[in-house]
């Protein structure tokens, strides 16, 4: 998207007071990142972080159905099929902005109202004030897509309580407000109607105030009623293990995850499964980060990422073909060759 003079507004930047404001403006395509949009709010925080005029930053989506739906995939399916590079110096890049998310010296204010999934989970919930509404659906669902979460996202369901980010991570299954706040991915119910309140007041107010005026309890969300069952079955060595946990659960509900999981690919649920293990022990985000621009280089390459963004984005006929088909099919050389290390030259570097 061009303005008339040629310049990109798919990200739009602004002050307002003494807050700097990022909007992701591709309302059209649900504000989906694109490389150019990484590196220009790159630039946007860098110059921000040393300017003292500008105390805190907000990121928000244009339009009214999302901050953000994740990266271009359809992008990175046109490169993967045809063997190109663009991907990985995206993810590159991106997960560099992650990282610099994440250590930004102050506030970062994301406002993850509506649909808020992959790349736009790694724009906001790295940052320091996390605000979800009831309109708020928060996922990383890359193992429908034959991928793996990334933007750090293995570090986050790593950290989630109990088993709960393992069944994120498998299932793709989208939250709400409270599950969110449960799952430590966000940090504050704001009701839909008063952001334009909250943003107006931001201009001139410190977050955390502004947050104390607007801030309430949510409604109830599913999965800590859920919490006993998940985490007696995700506590499993294997997938494969889960989900015959999960069908012996008896429950209706534990039935119908299992059947979600068989429907994801099954070399992604393996390697999601592993990805999500070892985050636990890396420590810290960069780490993470680079263990998955590993991962996600090397699922560039694999054949289910093509098919999974073909069956679910392009054909739409919802009928991915995975290669190997089955989980029992996946063994454990095929995972290890998403970790294995891409060689000094295009190894990620993080501080």
């Amino acid at each position: 998207m061009k303005t008339d003079d040629g310049a990109d507004d798919t990200a739009l930047f602004t002050t307002e007071g003494h807050t700097g404001v990022i909007t992701l403006n591709r309302p059209g395509a649900l504000n989906a990142l694109t490389h150019p949009m990484v590196l220009r709010i790159t630039e946007a925080l860098t110059a921000w972080e040393h300017d003292p005029a500008v105390v805190q930053v907000l990121i928000r989506g244009a339009g009214e159905r999302g901050l953000c739906a994740g990266g271009d995939i359809r992008a990175i399916h046109d490169d993967a099929k045809a063997g190109g590079d663009a991907s990985e110096g995206f993810w590159r890049d991106e997960y560099r902005l992650n990282a610099l998310i994440a250590r930004f010296p102050k506030p970062y204010v994301a406002l993850m109202d509506g649909i808020v999934m992959g790349g736009g989970v790694g724009v906001s919930a790295h940052g320091s004030v996390r605000v979800v509404t009831e309109r708020s659906r928060v996922a990383m669902p890359e193992t429908g897509i034959g991928f793996v979460p990334d933007v750090g996202g293995t570090h986050l369901l790593a950290r989630a309580p109990g088993e709960l980010g393992t069944h994120l991570a498998l299932t793709g299954a989208s939250v709400g407000a409270a599950d969110a706040l449960l799952c430590g991915l966000a940090d504050h119910f704001v009701p839909a109607a008063r952001l334009p309140e909250l943003t107006a007041g931001l201009a001139g107010t410190p977050a955390r105030e502004v947050l104390a005026r607007h801030s309430e309890a949510p409604a109830p969300g599913e999965l800590a009623e859920r919490r006993s069952w998940i985490d007696r079955c995700y506590a499993a060595d294997t997938v494969e293990e889960i989900v015959e946990r999960l069908l012996a659960e008896g429950d209706p509900a534990a039935k119908e995850t299992a059947e979600t999981i068989l429907a994801k690919s099954p070399t992604s649920l393996k390697v999601t499964l592993a990805a999500v293990r070892r985050a636990r022990g890396l420590g810290s985000l960069e780490r993470v980060l680079e263990q998955e621009f590993r991962v996600s280089c090397h699922a560039l390459r694999a054949p289910d990422l093509v098919e999974g963004v073909r069956a679910q984005v392009i054909d739409k006929d919802r009928n991915p073909r995975w290669s190997p088909p089955a989980l029992a099919d996946v063994d454990t050389g095929a995972v290890e060759r998403f970790f294995a290390p891409l060689g000094e030259a295009r190894e990620l570097r993080l501080p």
